[in-house]
């Protein structure tokens, strides 16, 4: 007998049930694997990779403002209220206790009971703008209005690890993606001869945060960041072995990629990622040496960035090395003021004065360098310059001279990447201990950094075990004086 209903289709089966539905849940595993592996586009920026490069350039979500980022990192916490955050009411208070409408005082090492203590520089008002800016940074004042200075920033830990990984990745425990893994992920490598990602510590050891603070985590590990050297050659084996000259290593990786392709067919992007990386690891051979070698620079621009003086030389030449690095495309560089021993960084616990005159003079020439020769070079509006840590200092005094650890209320500031300078977002209480005006999160603060370089922070995601995860984590807002 014909069907009264021709127009519906035949009733399944258990086994065709079965069969769909185990079919796909396999097919959604399949995707997963292919995202992962980058076959498939994954859910981060508007266009996809093309070829086999996983580090080719990318088109943002937005319009970019900046194309490359130079984060100078300040280990171990200089203080705010020395810096660029100037309090009077420290001046007036100086010597006596807390007043009890501030609260208690939360830190690590301070005792209650503990006295108030004056700043020992005076600040003084820089550029058209006004701006405040201390004593300690008499040529970065000559910047002052490159500058957009965020005085309301404010995190949760004041341990230095823990907020280091806050600041970097977004999260206070180790393992997350770091800020310029998330950036180089999004968008790429503007450079084919250069690490899309390239981070210099300083010669005295890295900072207590380590290696997690440039890591991929579980993003693949071609965006992890590339460590150079201080010191001597900043990248190793740049040179052929004795003998071995351009034409054979040409040959010899020819050779090489014939026979992936051979075992490759017509999938398998983890094997061509890798004949990619080998790629990139010859033509580093090539213009490598010329990127990283600064006696190429004129003497005039080696004593701009205070190369002739013992103080300023080395982060001076890292600071140097950072622009030509920016120059030649490479996406995102990370500089480190501060690692190893205690008395190398900011972490002024002992004798803010002290130590904060050291470190002040060793930056203060190299960072102003940078800014002014970025901008003769038109590359400051493409290129945005930070200048932060992980938290900043007390109000009150440890031990009489120095200052602990404060996350509540610290100061960083941007420069160029389209960022309107001169101005001052945000502010902490009379005495600098908590942010209260426009409070900075972490999150707003990376949400903010990948506005300017067209990425919207809500798309910009990664699945990783059943999380779409992202720099922002579940929050974060783009700072709209910045915008």
């Amino acid at each position: 007998m014909p069907s009264r209903l021709p127009h519906l289709p035949p009733a399944l089966t258990r086994r065709d049930v079965l069969f769909r539905a185990g079919g796909g849940f396999g097919s959604l595993a399949l995707t997963s694997l292919l995202a992962a592996d980058g076959v498939l586009p994954r859910p981060a920026p508007a266009a996809t990779p093309t070829g086999s490069n996983p580090l080719a350039p990318i088109s943002p979500h937005l319009p970019a403002r900046a194309r490359s980022v130079i984060f100078l990192f300040m280990v171990g916490g200089p203080s705010h209220i020395e810096t660029f955050d100037p309090k009077p009411e420290l001046d007036r208070l100086d010597g006596e206790q807390l007043p009890s409408s501030f609260g208690e005082i939360k830190s690590q090492f301070i005792k209650p009971g503990t006295p108030i203590m004056r700043s020992n520089w005076r600040f003084r008002k820089h550029g058209q703008s006004g701006l405040e800016i201390s004593e300690l940074y008499p040529h970065l004042a000559t910047c002052a209005d490159d500058l957009a200075v965020i005085r309301s920033c404010y995190s949760e830990s004041f341990v230095h690890a823990p907020a280091m990984y806050q600041l970097l990745t977004g999260r206070t425990l180790a393992g997350h993606p770091s800020m310029g893994s998330w950036i180089t992920y999004g968008l790429g490598s503007v450079s084919d001869n250069l690490p899309a990602y390239c981070v210099m510590t300083q010669p005295q050891g890295l900072p207590e945060g380590g290696a997690p603070m440039w890591g991929a985590g579980y993003l693949p590990a071609v965006y992890q960041g590339t460590l150079l050297r201080s010191g001597g050659t900043p990248i190793l084996h740049l040179a052929s072995p004795a003998g071995v000259g351009t034409d054979r290593r040409r040959r010899m990786l020819d050779y090489l990629q014939e026979m992936n392709r051979l075992h490759l067919g017509d999938g398998g992007s983890e094997l061509t990622a890798r004949v990619a990386a080998y790629e990139l690891a010859f033509r580093m051979q090539q213009h490598a040496p010329e990127a990283v070698d600064l006696t190429r620079e004129p003497d005039e621009t080696r004593r701009l960035y205070g190369l002739d003086d013992p103080e300023t030389l080395e982060f001076g030449s890292r600071c140097l090395l950072a622009r030509r690095l920016v120059e030649r495309g490479v996406r995102f560089v990370q500089l480190y003021s501060g690692g190893g021993p205690v008395n190398v960084q900011w972490d002024a616990h002992d004798n803010v004065q002290e130590n904060h005159t050291k470190l002040c003079r060793w930056t203060d020439r190299p960072i102003a360098a940078l800014l002014k020769d970025l901008k003769r070079r038109g590359l400051l509006e493409s290129t945005l310059v930070i200048w932060g840590s992980e938290f900043g200092r007390t109000p009150v005094t440890q031990n009489g001279k120095g200052r602990d650890h404060n996350p509540y209320g610290y100061t960083m500031w941007l420069a160029g990447g389209g960022v309107k300078g001169g101005q001052v977002i945000g502010a902490t209480d009379e005495i600098g201990y908590r942010a209260v005006q426009d409070p900075v999160h972490p999150r707003d603060f990376h949400a903010t950094v990948l506005h300017l370089l067209g990425l919207d922070h809500v798309r910009l995601s990664v699945l990783h075990n059943g999380r779409n995860e992202r720099l922002t984590d579940f929050g974060g807002r783009v700072i709209p004086q910045l915008a």
